[in-house]
């Protein structure tokens, strides 16, 4: 084969890093959008926070420089400077597409001075969260007990699950410990193998070192009683069982629960309460107060230990309605106002090759970029939050009842832009509303035909779904078909698969698991 040289034109899309930042920028919640502006201020020394208690000349010059307030990034710098436009013209305005920052400055990385900071007191602050089998653990050292009881101990904790149940059967545990303390081969069939019965132990020189599973059922309910009360359970019966055995023994209705707990715990679950009253033969009163006594017990006690972090949500806009009119505001608290530090600024001089005046240019440029990202981000944000509100008037008003549908497409078509740039702008960002804060990915929905020639939205439909299983007979719920019927006479045709999606979407259970006794 020859090899030789060919020149070929094309077309193809690029991106410039300026453009890149302000997309990556555009996608980030405010968590993260918080993080990201704090890295910028530790590597950056031309950035600073706007404090709002500077005064005198210092914040005649920081106002301009302000976030909320400047129309562009090279405003920051004081107007008394004289020789403002000199440095700025040697500072391009767009880089060369298909680069990165240390390809054009070399300095921008190494603004992070100063000693290395060792974060991990830090993370053993926050990664503090005490898990299900090291505050088992915790109690059992506290516990006094032989060793060959804390062997066992530990054997069943390890087996335990998050849940609080356990993973393995304890017959499965008990062999394990067995070929350690009797020497049992591990080649051995576990099918084939039986517990030693009491005339083998007998005639068994070393009868009292050989372990019996009595021991591991006598350290399994040691265990179950510790906090919380059923853990190291092997079902979910005998955890529930477990925690029946702490009530006062005159509780109301404690055998009646005891023995739907331990026999009727399947029939319970299905909601069959006929079949239920017919085998314990207890009346429906007595069943009442025995079900209202299961419920006060705990099916996963595990999940009361090592509960995950509470995450609050920060709105990014604030709706309001002032003088029948709904505006739309910015949260001027998701993130720092920051600006351009001046007097770094005025260091830059002009036809200066320096590495010093050269790294200050560098920062300065990139400054500049950050800010306008960010306030792009702002406007954009606020744009497409305010149409929003404007086609979703009717839910604010009055619900969620009267959503309307919308899509991306419609947005995008009235703020003139781009699907995926919607897309990124509600993804992670939330509205605060009279109606509750909402992800601005929640006004966004599908729609269904009306009789009428209308559109009604999914999201209108999941309401009036909840709102009707909310206001049903407990004795007989409503079935799905029956909710069809029940839209179709509103003039709303949906199909009733479709309203067990919605059902399930909204975690509302099926007909037959949401009966309850009167």
């Amino acid at each position: 084969m020859k090899q030789s040289l060919q020149l070929k034109l094309g077309q193809q899309l690029t991106m410039t890093p300026q453009l890149q930042q302000a997309i990556r920028l555009l996608q980030l919640s405010t968590l993260d959008l918080q993080q990201e502006i704090q890295e910028a201020l530790e590597s950056n020394p031309m950035l600073e926070v706007s404090e709002s208690e500077d005064s005198g000349d210092d914040s005649s010059s920081s106002s301009d420089a302000d976030l909320k307030l400047e129309s562009s990034a090279t405003e920051t710098i004081s107007e008394s400077n004289k020789e403002e436009a000199d440095w700025q013209e040697n500072i391009p305005e767009d880089l060369p597409v298909d680069t990165h920052w240390d390809d054009i400055y070399q300095g921008s990385g190494s603004g992070n001075v100063g000693p290395e900071r060792d974060d991990s007191y830090f993370d053993s602050q926050i990664d503090n969260t005490e898990t299900l089998q090291e505050h088992l653990l915790w109690q059992l050292n506290l516990t006094p007990m032989s060793d060959r009881d804390r062997m066992i101990a530990m054997a069943i904790i390890d087996a335990v699950e998050p849940s609080g149940l356990l993973s393995t059967p304890i017959e499965d545990i008990y062999r394990g410990l067995a070929r350690v303390v009797d020497g049992t081969p591990e080649e051995a069939d576990d099918s084939e193998w039986e517990a030693p019965n009491e005339v083998d132990a007998a005639t068994d020189e070393d009868d009292h070192d050989r372990l019996d599973i009595d021991e591991v059922f006598a350290v399994q309910h040691r265990l179950q009683l510790f906090d919380p009360i059923g853990a190291c359970s092997e079902s979910l019966s005998q955890c529930l069982m477990v925690q029946l055995n702490q009530f006062a023994k005159d509780t109301p209705c404690l055998d009646a629960a005891k023995m739907i707990v331990s026999e009727h715990l399947l029939q319970l679950g299905n909601r069959d309460y006929k079949q239920i009253m017919r085998r314990c033969r207890i009346k429906e009163n007595e069943l009442k107060q025995a079900i209202l006594l299961i419920q006060q017990l705990t099916p996963h006690p595990g999940e009361l230990i090592g509960s995950s972090e509470t995450s609050y949500i920060v709105p990014d806009v604030f709706v309001s309605k002032k003088s029948g009119r709904w505006l739309v505001e910015l949260n001027p608290d998701i993130a720092p106002k920051i600006r351009i530090n001046s007097n770094y600024a005025n260091l830059v001089k002009r036809a200066d090759s320096s590495e010093d005046n050269t790294f200050l240019r560098d920062n300065l440029q990139e400054a500049r970029w950050f800010l306008k990202s960010l306030q792009s981000r702002n406007e954009t944000l606020l744009k497409v939050a305010s149409c929003i509100v404007d086609k979703q008037q009717g839910f604010l008003d009055f619900g969620p009842e009267a959503m309307k549908p919308l899509v991306l497409h419609d947005i995008a078509e009235d703020v003139g832009m781009h699907e995926s740039t919607i897309s990124r702008v509600t993804t992670q960002k939330y509205m605060h509303t009279p109606q509750g804060i909402f992800e601005l990915k929640y006004f966004f929905s599908s729609h269904v035909s009306t009789d009428n020639g209308g559109e009604c939205s999914s999201t209108a439909i999941r309401a009036i779904i909840k709102k009707l299983v909310a206001a049903e007979d407990p004795q007989k719920p409503l079935s799905d078909s029956k909710i069809t019927s029940l839209l179709s006479d509103q003039g709303i045709q949906v199909a009733r698969r479709t309203i067990a999606k919605y059902r399930e979407s909204l975690g509302i259970a099926a007909s037959n698991e949401r009966k309850r006794l009167v």
